[in-house]
């Protein structure tokens, strides 16, 4: 790590730069947070610990601690060089309170003091500062220790010398309490946080960054000698590993490619990629560049070789079972849209490619044990792709037959506007013809699908597209799987998981996610994908009353007190079509909770876990959340 003392010198007032005043935030905080949700408020947090993480990728920072406090507030502390305290010289305030009120102000222009940085707008401190009704900035810098509130993003007091350090003690500690008038919830979930902070210390080997939760007792400490190669490791966890990963880092015109490459026996890519600790979860440029050289490279060995007498390896058959992570460090980032999720620079993909071809063909050289293994990988996935290019072929054979190429089963709607079309995937056929008689038939259309449909996680290509009923779903949603897969082609806005309110319900309901996740995970990711919410007890009382949990129960059995009628519904088959709309497919009345992917490599391992052939991890999984289920008789 650099010296900070002797670094320090270099971040002073001037090189705060400001871009416009603060203005607007309380009136629209989701252009800034994304949302005053759950999420929106975790946001907040990762704000003021990337300022920190930035201050970690320049090597002034080595530890970060972050704790959830008895009062609703969050403290999250660094031994950085702590955020300048000299005066400006235009405005003529101390630079750390021009950097807490003013939107776009921060040393992140500045490229003497971040040669790359996450935090790319300045907007993070200041907005965290006007969405919180109190904030407590504390500085470690040049043997004083100062400290500054602000209330709603405004100076509440000036900034104060409130005591001495060493010199060699340097930091920032930031504290603040979420506005409760801007958030829908201002509760902190560790599990939430935990997520993002192993993942930034994957990403940055060697930095400690420790999770304290002072209400509910618990504290982890991410920190990660081993980087990149632990995180490939750790995402491989309940997998049969085919070989040691593959580990290259290098810096070419200051952009910084760093990747971990790890195969397993299994028949699904996982390609994680991030942008100065930024998870671009649309990839991007880094990511064209580096699958670009993977299939390039293991062509070329397997030619060199004479392993492959069939033609090339297509990408597809080379990322079958592919592990990877993608870090990259750019000094001038260009993201597509305002998300940061996909990398847009045309010059990273070049020398992403470049790194990867030759730091891959350098490994298979020197490890070619490990390199047949990989060309042996890809073979069995060649033919695999072969045999499913076939059975895909009977497939549209097959529905050919039926009238407009669809499944037989399918209730279609009469609409041709897709962004107002639902297809609702339901369990069984007394739902489906529940469904079918509820659904309002200009824009609802139902497809039944018969019990348990295949656990992909466990089955190839094939016996996946031999499936009938997963055949029938593919057709019905139109876009195609994998590399057939076209958004444009999609045939309805809204995808909806119905099953019923119970465990054989429940378990439907993830082999159905299942299948998503890892055969048209774009569905997901574009916001496509719906699960409804059947009530779970009908109260009848002077009319009916349905009830969507046993909390709500709780509460209408003693606001309605005795005489009540209570009856459970197993199934979505037991509601008559009226009660089917009235409660679970009126758009003015239901409720749908909306998929999406928070976090990619959380949600492989939990599908691994879940859905995958070793039995141990899932029997974890269950034994450490037993507390949380509810047991219904």
């Amino acid at each position: 790590m650099a010296d900070k003392e002797t670094s320090s010198k270099d971040y002073k007032a001037e090189n705060i730069k400001v871009l416009e005043g603060l203005e607007g935030v309380r009136l629209r905080p989701a252009m800034y947070i994304g949302s005053t949700s759950k999420a929106g408020l975790h946001h907040l947090v990762y704000e003021i610990v990337d300022n920190a993480v930035d201050e970690a990728m320049g090597g002034y920072c080595d530890l970060i601690e972050v704790s959830l406090n008895k009062d609703g507030s969050v403290t999250v502390t660094d031994n950085g060089r702590g955020i300048p305290v000299d005066m400006h010289p235009v405005y003529k305030r101390p630079a750390v309170e021009i950097a807490v009120t003013k939107l776009h102000a921060g040393g992140k222009f500045d490229k003497s003091s971040y040669k790359v940085s996450g935090g790319l707008h300045g907007v993070g401190i200041s907005v965290v500062a006007a969405l919180s009704k109190l904030m407590r900035v504390t500085i470690r810098k040049g043997g004083k220790i100062y400290k500054q509130e602000y209330k709603i993003g405004k100076p509440f007091s000036d900034l104060k010398v409130i005591g001495e350090c060493e010199k060699k003690d340097t930091g920032t500690e930031v504290t603040f309490y979420p506005d409760e008038t801007i958030f829908s919830t201002t509760k902190f979930e560790f599990s939430v946080l935990e997520t993002r902070f192993r993942e930034i210390a994957f990403l940055n080997k060697g930095v400690k960054i420790t999770l304290k939760d002072d209400i509910g007792g618990k504290k982890e400490v991410f920190h990660y000698e081993g980087g990149l190669v632990e995180f490939v490791k750790w995402v491989n966890t309940n997998k049969d590993v085919l070989h040691k990963p593959v580990y290259f880092v290098k810096e070419e015109d200051k952009v910084m490619v760093e990747c971990a490459v790890q195969y397993n026996g299994g028949y699904h890519e996982n390609v994680l990629s991030f942008v100065n600790t930024i998870n671009t979860v649309e990839g991007g440029t880094h990511v064209i560049g580096f699958k670009t050289a993977l299939t390039r490279a293991i062509n070329d060995y397997s030619n060199k070789n004479k392993l492959n007498k069939d033609e090339n390896f297509t990408g597809e058959d080379v990322r079958e079972g592919l592990t990877a992570i993608i870090s990259v460090k750019v000094p001038e980032p260009q993201f597509e849209g305002q998300t940061k999720t996909k990398l847009g620079n045309n010059e990273v993909k070049g020398i992403v490619d470049s790194v990867t071809m030759n730091s891959l063909l350098m490994f298979f050289e020197e490890n070619p044990t490990i390199a047949r293994r990989i060309v042996d990988k890809a073979m069995e996935a060649q033919k695999a792709r072969n045999a499913a290019k076939k059975a895909k072929e009977l497939v549209r054979r097959k529905n050919a037959f039926s009238f407009g190429g669809l499944p037989g089963k399918l209730a279609d709607c009469s609409s041709n506007k897709k962004e107002e079309s639902e297809l609702f995937i339901v369990e069984g056929d007394s739902a489906g013809g529940s469904g079918k008689m509820a659904r309002n038939k200009e824009y609802q259309a139902i497809l039944p699908i018969k019990g348990k449909i295949l656990n992909v996680e466990k089955a190839n290509a094939v016996k996946v597209l031999s499936n009938e009923e997963i055949a029938n779903l593919i057709t019905a949603i139109g876009t195609g799987i994998t590399d057939q897969f076209d958004l444009e082609r999609l045939r309805y806005g809204k995808l909806v998981i119905m099953t019923d309110a119970d465990v054989d319900g429940a378990h439907i309901r993830t082999l159905l996610l299942t299948f998503f996740f890892r055969f048209i995970p774009k569905i997901i990711e574009n916001g496509n994908l719906y699960i409804a919410v059947p009530p779970l007890y009908r109260v009848r009382r002077r009319g009916d009353h349905y009830v969507y949990s046993d909390e709500e129960l709780k509460k209408i059995i003693s606001k309605l007190g005795n005489n009540i009628d209570v009856q459970r519904f197993k199934g979505l088959g037991e509601m008559n079509a009226d009660q089917l709309w009235e409660t679970t497919m009126n758009p003015k009345t239901r409720m749908l909770k909306k998929v999406t992917i928070d976090d990619a490599a959380l949600a492989n391992e939990t599908f691994s876990k879940l859905m995958g052939d070793d039995v141990e991890p899932r029997r974890q999984f269950i034994a450490e959340r037993a507390h949380e289920a509810q047991i219904d008789i």
